[in-house]
C-alpha cells in the first residue's frame, strides 16, 4: 500500500518523527477488511496454504457456516478485528500467489498458456519439453496434447487444453504429478485463444 505526504502526520512525542495519519490508519484497517472478507470466499483447502492463526482459521470457517444476515456481519466484524493483529504483508502475498494476482503468479500463468499452445502446436516441441523436462509423465502429456489437438479440431469446449494447462502449472509450481492443482484459472485467456 503506497502512501502519500499526507498520509504522515508530525508526532510532536516522538521528536517530529512521521507516523500514518488518521485517515492513512483507516484505509489500512478497511483493507485488513476486505482480505478478511475475500478469505472467506475461500476453499478449507486453499485456506490451509496460507499459513492463518488458528482463531482467524476458526473465525472464518464459522463465516462460511453462518447464513444469518445480522451474525454473519457481526462475523465479519470479528474477522475484521483478527486482521488488525494478523500479519497482513504475508496473507496478502499468499492470498495474491493462490489466486494468481502476484506478478510472479501472472508471469507463470502466462509463461504456461504459452508453452500449452507450442505443444499443442509442435510435436518436436513435446518431445524437447520432455528432453528437459525427465521424470515427467510422457504418456500423460502426449495422450492430452493428442486430445487437445481433437478438441480444437472438433470445436468442442477446452477441458483438455484446461488440464494440460493447470498440469504445466503445477509442474513449474513443483507440484508435479498433479494435473487438476490449484493453478488460477487462465480460463478468460484461454477462452479468447480458443475462439481466435
Amino acid at each position: 500500500m503506497t502512501a502519500s505526504a499526507n498520509d504522515f502526520a508530525q508526532d510532536p512525542e516522538a521528536g517530529g518523527d512521521a507516523r500514518p495519519s488518521k485517515s492513512a490508519r483507516k484505509r489500512e484497517m478497511h483493507a485488513r477488511q476486505d482480505l478478511g472478507s475475500q478469505l472467506v470466499a475461500l476453499s478449507n483447502a486453499q485456506l490451509a496454504k496460507l499459513g492463518l492463526s488458528d482463531n482467524l482459521l476458526a473465525a472464518i470457517h464459522m463465516a462460511q457456516r453462518v447464513t444469518a444476515h445480522e451474525a454473519r456481519r457481526r462475523q465479519m466484524q470479528y474477522i475484521g478485528k483478527l486482521m488488525r493483529d494478523a500479519d497482513y504483508e504475508s496473507i496478502r502475498a499468499a492470498f495474491d500467489d493462490l489466486t494468481g494476482s502476484s506478478r510472479e503468479s501472472v508471469a507463470l500463468m502466462h509463461r504456461c498458456e504459452r508453452l500449452r499452445d507450442q505443444l499443442i502446436d509442435d510435436d518436436a516441441m513435446v518431445a524437447r519439453f520432455i528432453e528437459d523436462n525427465p521424470g515427467v509423465d510422457t504418456q500423460w502429456l502426449r495422450t492430452k496434447v493428442r486430445a487437445t489437438r481433437q478438441e480444437r479440431t472438433a470445436a468442442r469446449p477446452p477441458r483438455h487444453a484446461r488440464e494440460l494447462y493447470k498440469w504445466l502449472y503445477a509442474h513449474y509450481r513443483g507440484e508435479a504429478g498433479s494435473a487438476t492443482a490449484d493453478a488460477p484459472d487462465g480460463d478468460e485467456a484461454e477462452d479468447g485463444q480458443d475462439e481466435a
